[in-house]
């Protein structure tokens, strides 16, 4: 059995080197065949099963932007001031400013948290990216590390965050639902998400609120705090992680 078990190791290895040889060569070519992707996937045991995670069960909104308004008119009606000492943001936690964008509340983040901050800027779009890193170089920020996500997943390092900010971006999440799956991991014990949105529909740039809670508790999350943030714009909702995430075929979607 020793032998044969060693035998059935070997087979495995060198299918998985042709595979990728293969996928290498197609690569290059720019193609890349399902069924050879899925036999890579197959035998690395390696690739994420995203087809078992629902879809949204309602419109999700383009990015058309990079900002949701202009950092003056944010500043004048004290949203980052408020959001931040609502959430008790001070030197020694770690942030994720997820949907960094161009940086608004990675900006007033590092500012809060000092030199010795730990600072996650993450977007899923490289371009967005580039522009912040210009722009923290100009202003002189070095305690932020930027990360490119994904659609269904946001790529932080695990238990690296005491906190999640996402601020007008969640309705542009494609893959909500994986999204909050694989962002669970990022987060360190007594850990919390906070979302900022506009109570509107989803595929008008917001999210309202019932519809936001119910998405997070199918995954499991639990509301913990809630702020309307007149004069600024929408309002702050803030969630526990679940202890134990659900199976992701067991997630249910919300309806509209």
């Amino acid at each position: 059995m020793g032998a044969l078990a060693a035998d059935g190791a070997l087979a495995g290895r060198t299918a998985r080197r042709g595979v990728a040889r293969r996928v290498r060569r197609h690569r290059l070519r720019g193609v890349l065949p399902a069924a050879w992707l899925a036999a890579l996937c197959f035998a690395s045991a390696s690739c994420a099963q995203t087809t078992q995670f629902p879809p949204a069960d309602r419109p999700v909104a383009p990015i058309v932007s990079s900002a949701y308004s202009t950092e003056a008119v944010r500043d004048g009606r004290g949203e980052a001031e408020r959001v931040l000492n609502r959430l008790g943001v001070k030197p020694g936690m770690r942030v994720a400013d997820v949907g960094a964008g161009e940086g608004y509340y990675t900006v007033r983040l590092a500012q809060r948290l000092g030199p010795g901050g730990t600072i996650y800027a993450q977007d899923v779009s490289r371009p967005y990216l580039d522009r912040l890193a210009a722009r923290l170089a100009r202003e002189g920020i070095g305690v932020v590390t930027l990360v490119h996500g994904t659609p269904a997943d946001p790529r932080l390092p695990e238990r690296s965050v005491d906190l999640a900010l996402l601020a007008h971006m969640y309705h542009e999440v494609e893959q909500p639902y994986e999204f909050l799956y694989r962002l669970r991991g990022a987060l360190a014990p007594g850990g919390r998400v906070a979302i900022i949105d506009n109570d509107k529909p989803t595929g008008e740039h917001g999210t309202p609120p019932a519809l936001l809670r119910c998405e997070l508790a199918a995954v499991g999350y639990r509301p913990v705090d809630f702020l309307w943030l007149a004069p600024a714009d929408g309002y702050l909702a803030v969630f526990a992680p679940p202890e134990v995430l659900p199976r992701p075929e067991a997630i249910r979607p919300c309806r509209r």
